[in-house]
């Protein structure tokens, strides 16, 4: 009798530690002990079993944690085996922050900048081109040529008129912006008598009516060693509209005096906003006792203060849709890819550009001239060797 009732003990204790193993455990011993139910009903037999799976299912358990000899057992593991309870989410518990990458927030902001400035040049190109108040305009032939050191100089023209063949050249400059240090620009005084290639003895001015752009081109070269890759033609509706466009509440400037002759809209002197209209006034203004010098003064005058003014964080974000109608609305054969190319140049006039006027001082003189009346007759070797010093540098 007493060895009957410490059977039956044994399998009480065993029950209860049953019960206090994880739940897997637990389910893997009644599977097994129902199978063996299946087979026996002995009591005797059923505590051996039972014992057998516990003592399997610990060795199989530790080969799988440790390097144990027990591994070597060829005993498979139960498929769903959960050996520890699954901790309870809390939903207090707060996910550790990801470090932000300003990487990653810098080069996004860069994309966006990118697509808006290539979409907003799209579309100030398109109204350009379809604006039915400007006269269309053809692109000139123009036989460029890259300078000896790799730049490529760009030639800039005003004209009183969109007839790009028949009008005047009321300026000339010749804008770098790919050499050695900031951009530089030169201007050319047009009184100068200079020698012009097919022509003869005239005004350089006159480069211009006789041939157009090109010509222009190789009388820079020939009377000062000049070459100019591109070129481009700006007409005074042209530079009206591009200025309103990228400065709606005007350029500011400090006017050098008074200015009244000529001009529809009087100019006072000092500090002041000038929308495209007045703005073109002042730079075209010669009628005092400095004629072309003190006009090719304030040209260069009012190309400091629009590049300088760029600055502006509202006006860059004007300036892809404003460079795109300009662009449509220009006389020029710059390729995208160029433009494109050398944009950080561009840039780089923001924060200044150099300046140097032809003739320079003690390089000429006044004439009276049989063809072209009053002129500047100047020292071609010496201003050709000023240029070149200057690009230089």
């Amino acid at each position: 009798m007493s060895s009957r009732m410490d059977k039956y003990k044994k399998i009480h204790e065993e029950s209860q530690k049953e019960e206090k193993q994880p739940f897997g455990f637990r389910r893997e011993i009644k599977k097994k002990v129902q199978s063996s139910n299946n087979t026996t009903n002995n009591p005797e037999e059923l505590l051996d079993h039972e014992s057998e799976s516990v003592e399997n299912f610990y060795y199989e358990d530790q080969a799988s944690q440790t390097n144990s000899p027990k591994k070597s057992l060829n005993i498979k593991r139960p498929r769903f085996h959960f050996p520890f309870k699954r901790r309870a989410k809390n939903p207090y518990e707060q996910k550790p922050k990801r470090k932000r990458s300003w990487k990653r927030i810098i080069l996004t902001i860069l994309v966006i900048l990118f697509a808006y400035s290539i979409v907003a040049f799209g579309v100030g190109n398109f109204a350009a081109k379809h604006d039915s108040s400007m006269p269309a305009i053809e692109t000139q032939e123009f036989s460029g040529v890259t300078s000896e050191d790799g730049t490529k100089n760009i030639l800039l023209l005003g004209s009183d008129t969109r007839d790009n063949i028949s009008g005047r050249s009321d300026s000339m400059m010749v804008l770098q912006v790919d050499g050695k240090g900031k951009p530089k620009l030169v201007s050319f005084m047009r009184d100068m008598y200079v020698d012009i290639p097919g022509v003869g003895q005239n005004k350089l001015n006159a480069a211009y009516a006789y041939g157009g752009a090109d010509l222009v081109r190789q009388t820079l070269k020939e009377n000062f060693g000049i070459d100019c890759r591109y070129y481009a033609m700006v007409d005074f509706q042209t530079f009206e509209k591009g200025v309103d466009a990228l400065f709606p509440n005007g350029v500011k400037i400090d006017a050098e005096k008074d200015m009244s002759s000529y001009i529809d809209e009087p100019i006072s002197k000092g500090v002041q906003q000038m929308n495209g209209h007045t703005l073109l006034n002042y730079a075209r203004f010669r009628m005092d006792e400095e004629g072309d010098f003190g006009r090719v003064r304030r040209q260069q005058q009012v190309m400091q203060a629009v590049f300088s003014q760029l600055k502006n964080p509202l006006v860059l974000l004007r300036g892809p849709y404003a460079a795109g109608k300009i662009w449509g609305y220009l006389s020029s054969d710059m390729p995208n890819t160029f433009v494109l190319g050398n944009l950080f140049n561009f840039a780089k006039a923001v924060g200044g550009i150099e300046r140097l006027t032809l003739p320079i001082d003690g390089s000429w003189s006044y004439i009276d001239t049989d063809n072209a009346g009053s002129a500047l007759a100047i020292d071609t070797s010496q201003n050709a060797q000023a240029v070149k010093e200057f690009l230089a540098k």
